[in-house]
């Protein structure tokens, strides 16, 4: 939309203020629509850079993966990502766009013809309501789906990596009791395989072998085929032995195994709710012991259920972030009065980072029921919101 159209509207006579406001709103509106959705894109790219393509855009620049892989595995991540790329992409919109607006005169006219700016921006309210209902999907659901998803896959991708990094024609340690030797690797099919087993002081010998992924143990298996096993005893007398089939487990130094329950931080919502319900039931206190020591956090169960309630509110605080960026971007874009684009960005960025210290805080102080962590993650929205307020008060007349 041509500006000089919203200027018309302020001048003719036959114009009276409700259009010249439906004009403003849809010229702002579109304005702040066009901007959220070009820096949630460029947010969400970058955030998959730091999450996604660290792993996974090295295996396939290397050959290693197969491109239909990655492409699934950065879908996967997008929700996930969404989470904070959309409150972000919330604020630096309202910045740039109020920025733009309050520099080129546009809200000095807009009141001068009577409209006021909580008027104008009601329809951006909204937008940022509907922003909040996203997150929430994306927070509570979807992006923790997706992130488990996504560390499936990614284990599949190890699998992948696992024919290469067996390679032929030499010793390796597939583990710190394995010392591997294969003739030939063709497609994971593995021929005139040699197996030092150094805790038996054994030697496996096999024809033919091959490697298989154990998702649900999250590790590989080399199956020998016929194979001949040679123990050299006490008396220093060789045992030979023959298997139709022998397994050996191999460690890769790949992601530590996991349990086929998620992490705190994968649950969604409603197993946050059930985590929580099973740690407040009364249980002794070994099991409770046994609870924590599964999760990797040898704490007491009190801390570790303050931890499960953090989780939950931190969920459901990020699903109001936007509207707390908008409140706080609107009034401040127009008080800085700059319309550059990397005065909004560096402004932003500022902004986004006192938002998440608070979260920050929070999880660091997960164990320490004492400072009710899980309320301290509500703080900024609240700040956020009560600040954004007063500033737009004071904007919207004119001081």
């Amino acid at each position: 939309m041509d500006i000089r159209q919203v200027y018309r509207c302020f001048f003719p006579l036959d114009f009276r203020n409700s259009a010249c406001l439906k004009t403003l709103q849809k010229y702002l509106t579109t304005q702040v629509l066009a901007s959220l959705l070009l820096t949630v894109a460029v947010f969400t790219f970058v955030l998959l850079l730091g999450n996604a393509l660290k792993d996974i855009l090295a295996l396939l620049i290397a050959g290693h993966a197969r491109f239909g892989l990655i492409i699934e595995a950065i879908v996967l991540l997008i929700p996930f990502v969404l989470v904070f790329a959309l409150p972000m992409g919330m604020l630096t919109a309202t910045l740039l766009v109020f920025g733009r607006f309050s520099a080129d005169q546009e809200l000095t006219a807009a009141r001068a013809s009577g409209i006021s700016l909580l008027s104008l921006i009601t329809p951006i309210l909204l937008l940022s309501l509907l922003c909040c209902a996203i997150s929430a999907l994306m927070s509570m659901e979807l992006g923790p789906r997706s992130r488990v998803a996504y560390i499936n896959l990614r284990f599949q991708l190890q699998a992948d990596l696992a024919n290469v990094q067996l390679p032929e024609g030499r010793f390796i340690n597939i583990s710190t009791n394995y010392i591997f030797y294969t003739e030939k690797n063709q497609g994971g099919k593995l021929e005139n395989v040699m197996v030092q087993w150094l805790d038996h002081n054994t030697m496996l010998e096999a024809p033919q072998a091959e490697v298989e992924f154990d998702a649900t143990n999250k590790q590989f298996i080399l199956n020998l085929h016929e194979a001949r096993c040679v123990t050299m005893l006490t008396n220093d007398e060789p045992k030979f032995t023959s298997f139709g089939r022998f397994q050996i487990p191999i460690n890769l130094n790949l992601a530590k195994n996991q349990s086929s329950k998620p992490g705190i931080t994968d649950m969604t919502f409603g197993e946050l709710q059930d985590e929580l319900n099973q740690l407040e039931q009364p249980v002794p206190q070994s099991t409770n012991e046994t609870a924590g020591a599964l999760h990797g956090e040898p704490k007491t169960p009190e801390n570790f259920i303050e931890r499960v309630r953090v989780e939950m509110q931190r969920q459901l605080a990020f699903s109001f972030a936007s509207f707390g960026f908008a409140l706080v971007g609107i009034p401040l874009a127009i008080r800085v009065h700059r319309r550059e684009t990397n005065i909004g960005i560096v402004m932003a960025l500022i902004l986004v980072l006192i938002y998440y210290s608070f979260i920050i805080l929070a999880e660091e102080l997960s164990f320490r029921p004492e400072f009710s962590p899980h309320l301290i993650v509500w703080l900024p929205n609240f700040i956020f919101q009560a600040v954004g307020a007063v500033l737009l008060w004071r904007a919207n007349r004119g001081t």
